[in-house]
């Protein structure tokens, strides 16, 4: 049985998969993001977690053969990253595993382990990949000055845009109304103590704005269409930074996968896709081939020193919203 967490911004998700590449178990916690909270959130989130995929499967957590976990902003705080792997032994007793940032989860479940670059766009973004063993990463610097693409980043474009529009510093479009409901405000600037008092900026309640932007994008409207539009060319930058990075030839094909809800958006989709037909490579994009948690556990087979061949993953997660 290999153990595969996805940890994310707003959810935790986890699968166990056994040596014949059968999905048997899917779990789902709150979110990994400790910056917040503080460290001490993530041990009791694994072991629930951990806890229930178990008794879903009918195993015990020493019957696990190895186990990988993708933590956000793991490696991003030096001092940090011994803290956050030795968490899982005192969960995992003697059975081997492995830690790092959440985004390996996000290429290993898009690519299927190959080389390549996926982009992460969620609560935050981020983007990996791999060539000739050569290891890269980009984004990943934190709402306050990065994440750009992501759900955060496309709901502050939009909270900025319902600000202009009330003043009347930019025309009205349908974009202020969506807001203006999904808040509940009776004026607009109510809007100001419910984000930044109420819930006191909170990262994962603010992120989920970016869905006000898409639905108004799906109506029509032509602001929160721009907004999304930037948004998949910031992500697509991030491709042109991992070819050059990773030493992929200008003849060589790239292979280019995604994760994360935003990219659900058939706005932010298309930017990111039309971006990179007009870039410096030849950008091979291709849907996601796993939901990330069951890319976790397979690359910790693959750590393990066993491959499952892909076409051997039977079955589709059954937990809305993991993927």
């Amino acid at each position: 049985m290999f153990l595969g967490v996805d940890g994310g911004g707003t959810k935790t998700a986890f699968s166990l998969i056994d040596e014949r590449g059968r999905v048997v178990a899917e779990a789902r916690t709150a979110g990994l993001y400790y910056l917040q909270q503080g460290i001490d959130i993530v041990e009791p989130l694994l072991r629930r977690g951990i806890g229930e995929v178990c008794a879903t499967a009918g195993v015990d957590v020493a019957d696990l053969s190895y186990a990988f976990f993708g933590i956000p902003c793991y490696g991003e705080i030096s001092a940090d990253v011994p803290v956050l792997d030795a968490l899982p032994r005192r969960i995992l007793g003697e059975v081997g595993y492995a830690c790092g940032n959440d985004m390996i989860c996000g290429w290993a479940a898009s690519l299927g382990g190959a080389d390549g670059i996926n982009v992460v766009a969620g609560t935050g973004s981020i983007a990996y990949g791999e060539h000739r063993g050569r290891h890269w990463r980009a984004g990943g610097w934190s709402e306050l000055f990065g994440d750009e693409g992501s759900g955060y980043w496309v709901a502050v474009q939009g909270l900025g845009a319902f600000s202009r529009m009330s003043d009347g510093r930019q025309p009205p479009s349908a974009l202020a109304e969506e807001m203006r409901r999904t808040l509940g405000v009776t004026t607009d600037l109510d809007a100001i103590d419910i984000v930044m008092n109420r819930w006191h900026g909170d990262r994962g309640k603010i992120a989920d704005l970016s869905k006000v932007v898409t639905r108004a994008a799906e109506a029509g409207d032509p602001t929160a269409a721009v907004i999304l539009g930037r948004a998949g060319r910031e992500l697509a930058l991030h491709v042109e930074a991992g070819a050059a990075a990773l030493g992929f030839e200008p003849d060589q094909t790239v292979p280019v996968s995604y994760s994360g809800g935003m990219f659900g958006s058939a706005h932010l989709l298309g930017s990111f896709r039309e971006a990179l037909q007009h870039g410096s490579h030849g950008y091979e994009l291709r849907e996601p081939l796993l939901p990330p948690h069951v890319g976790a556990a397979v690359y910790a087979a693959r750590l393990a020193g066993h491959t499952i061949p892909l076409d051997r993953i039977s079955a589709v997660p059954t937990l809305e919203g993991l993927s």
